[in-house]
């Protein structure tokens, strides 16, 4: 069995577990000070102030080009849904009212009946005529 202080795992883990509380220390010091909560305040600030920035650029960019936003895009999704369910309520109420009116294909139209029957193979009538 190999011995736990010569063992090369063991060494590099204890390093590694080092490293790692001093990391921690020296980030929580900094992570703490007021220096530092006001600077990430303003790096969110300006980031945020960008984004808005970008996006006002980009919609006034579409609305030249003639084009949606996103938020009109959104929009007219929203619209479309409205619509569809209110066919949707529609359709149903029809349904009820006509159950019979509506065929199991949807098109709404009876069809007459099928008389007429394809020609037997014992001699009936065939177009076109002669037989060889």
């Amino acid at each position: 069995m190999a011995d736990k202080s010569n063992d090369p795992m063991q060494l590099w883990h204890s390093m590694l577990a080092e490293m790692e509380k001093g990391f921690n220390t020296m980030a929580t010091q900094v992570m703490g000070s007021e220096q530092f909560s006001k600077t990430a305040h303003q790096l969110t600030g300006a980031t945020v102030g960008a984004q808005k920035t970008m996006g006002d650029m980009m919609e006034k960019y579409l609305v030249s080009m003639n084009m949606p936003s996103r938020a009109q895009m959104v929009s007219m999704g929203e619209r479309l849904q409205t619509i569809e369910a209110q066919l949707n309520e529609i359709k149903a109420v029809l349904y009820r009212a006509y159950p019979d009116a509506m065929s199991s294909d949807g098109a709404g139209v009876s069809r007459p009946p099928r008389t007429k029957q394809p020609p037997t193979s014992s001699g009936g009538s065939s177009a076109g005529g002669s037989s060889v």
